[in-house]
């Protein structure tokens, strides 16, 4: 039997993080290490763990926290307690074997807090006005709804977007030009068979997107960002396509310049390419009325790309391509004679959510929770980490942060110690990208998405992200 305690390390181990924000959080935690180490043979039978107030001090916890977490323990048969003999883990008759499990922290799975991009929080999908959007569009719904379903989407949801999109985003379409998709993951892979390689592509980016057009053919090179978007003089003749998020630059979050815009537009004119605009969180700006979508500009070398994921919820298979006349046809085609991917009865009740004003409403009210959300974020820097700044427009579901040079990836690994889910800006840069893969020549940021936690909960997400930013 050991004499002598364990240290702290060699309960938590190297890679378990540790959420200090909470005291329920900070003793459920612990008691988790504590039972992982016992599971995993780390800490054998008979084993001394330190007295609660050293660990509490090694943690920086409070000493009632520690006192409890070995309590329940000792109630729950890991632990054993005798007076003056300090706390052990429990004999048992059979040792435990220890199990090797892959390095993968399994708590970077479960993190504390998700500020990770790109979610809405799904607490707030509208449901009884979807509900009644439903019994209405299933009540009216012709009897060739529930037969075998047309390539091109329902002809009343291409209607009712038709519509919205020209309202809202100064989109030029008529319902013929509108092609509905699973999302705009679908549309890519579908305009990548239809138009071939290669695309041009912002350096920064979704990395998903980018294997998707690789995984169909069609590679990919960089274009620059910089605060104006992406620096479309950079396209070429050879350049079959450009991708864009014009609106909002995912994730650097400037808009395109409307220089760049008209230039762009002049590029497909003049060399028969064309601009694919990504426009995943175009409706969502706060400091001003949205940026009309470049589709409007020429609708016939531009296709416009959309979504209800960030709106409503991404398990909305729905998405959009708003088309040039000429990749109607082969569009379809290429989807194939049936519709297999969107169910006919969620885009009849999309339909009549659009019609109805109730997406109109969503939209707002999704709006305004984003905008205070920037706003808490922002005021959170100022108050704990003035040095830091956030870059971009007042738009979309996250912002990025800029870091010293240097500190990004400490940065995450101080977020992930924290509990706290979050992505460096390195992730999302294109491979190819000048200076890619030598620190000196990128820069650091994080990628914060605030749209995910719970309203209580996101209070205690900042703290934990201003706790692990670097010192200014």
């Amino acid at each position: 039997m050991t004499d002598s305690w364990v240290n702290s390390a060699e309960i938590l181990g190297s890679d378990l993080p540790l959420e200090l924000s909470g005291t329920g959080n900070r003793r459920a935690l612990l008691m988790d290490a504590l039972r992982e180490a016992v599971r995993g043979g780390r800490l054998a039978p008979g084993t001394r763990l330190p007295p609660y107030r050293s660990l509490a001090a090694d943690l920086g916890l409070a000493r009632n926290t520690v006192a409890d977490a070995y309590a329940e323990l000792v109630a729950e048969g890991w632990l054993a307690a005798r007076q003056g003999s300090g706390t052990r883990v429990a004999e048992r008759a059979v040792p435990v074997t220890p199990v090797h499990r892959p390095r993968t922290p399994e708590r970077a799975t479960r993190p504390v807090h998700d500020l990770v991009q790109g979610q809405p929080d799904p607490s707030v999908f509208p449901r009884t006005a979807w509900l009644a959007s439903a019994r209405r569009a299933l009540a009216a719904a012709p009897d060739d709804a529930f037969g075998p379903g047309d390539p091109h989407g329902r002809p009343e949801l291409r209607r009712a977007l038709a519509g919205y999109l020209a309202r809202v985003r100064g989109v030029r379409a008529a319902p013929e030009r509108i092609v509905l998709c699973s999302g705009a993951a679908h549309g890519l892979r579908l305009l990548a068979e239809v138009v071939g390689g290669p695309w041009a592509a912002e350096e920064y980016g979704l990395p998903f997107h980018r294997a998707l057009l690789a995984s169909h053919g069609v590679g990919t090179r960089p274009l620059g960002v910089d605060a104006d978007g992406a620096r479309v003089d950079g396209l070429t003749r050879r350049d079959r396509a450009v991708l864009l998020t014009p609106a909002h630059q995912f994730p650097t979050g400037g808009p395109l310049h409307p220089g760049r815009r008209a230039a762009v537009v002049d590029w497909a004119r003049a060399t028969g390419g064309l601009v694919v605009e990504d426009d995943y969180d175009g409706e969502f700006r706060y400091d001003r009325q949205p940026v009309g979508a470049v589709q409007g500009l020429d609708p016939e070398h531009v296709v416009l790309l959309g979504s209800v994921s960030k709106s409503l919820s991404p398990t909305l298979r729905i998405g959009w391509m708003v088309l040039p006349q000429r990749l109607v046809g082969p569009v379809v085609t290429a989807k194939g004679e049936r519709e297999q991917f969107s169910s006919a009865t969620e885009q009849l009740t999309l339909a009549d959510f659009v019609e109805s004003g109730a997406y109109d409403r969503q939209v707002r009210r999704m709006r305004q929770r984003h905008r205070r959300r920037r706003d808490q974020l922002v005021a959170a820097l100022e108050r704990r980490a003035p040095h830091i700044r956030v870059t971009g427009i007042a738009a979309g579901l996250h912002a990025v942060l800029d870091l010293p040079p240097g500190t990004e990836r400490s940065a995450v690994r101080a977020a992930a110690w924290q509990g706290l889910a979050v992505e460096g800006l390195a992730d999302y840069l294109h491979p190819g990208s000048e200076g890619a893969g030598q620190a000196d020549a990128l820069r650091d940021g994080l990628v914060v998405g605030y749209a995910t936690p719970a309203e209580s909960a996101y209070p205690e997400a900042l703290e934990a992200l201003c706790r692990a930013l670097p010192p200014g």
